[in-house]
């Protein structure tokens, strides 16, 4: 089920939308879609969709960062994450998205 519902934001948003942001690490969980997006003035690094059961979306833009390097070099199992949550929305409307993106990340994702 999840599959379905990560393809079926992905097709509401556009697929010219995810090339646009760079979306990289495009992760489907159980009831939405997760993935990391390329650099932007509103300094959001991730975004998370969930399908809410209303029928509706919850999306959290975010600030994702692991612990230094040398860190991770030494302990490379556990690398410690750190997220900051720039915004949220809920209740969102599918024909919303799009629009909801661009002014959260500050980047154009139409010609």
């Amino acid at each position: 089920m999840s599959n379905q519902i990560a393809d079926t934001i992905i097709q509401q948003i556009g697929s010219r939308a995810f090339f646009m942001l760079g979306a990289k690490r495009i992760i489907a969980h159980p009831d939405g879609i997760a993935f990391k997006i390329g650099r932007n003035s509103k300094s959001v690094n991730h975004v998370r969709i969930t399908l809410d059961p209303s029928d509706t979306y919850d999306v959290e833009f975010s600030w994702v960062t692991n612990r230094g390097a040398a860190s991770i070099l030494r302990d490379p199992v556990s690398p410690i994450v750190r997220t900051k949550i720039r915004s949220e929305a809920s209740g969102v409307y599918a024909d919303m998205l799009h629009d909801l993106i661009e002014s959260k990340t500050g980047m154009y994702v139409s010609l």
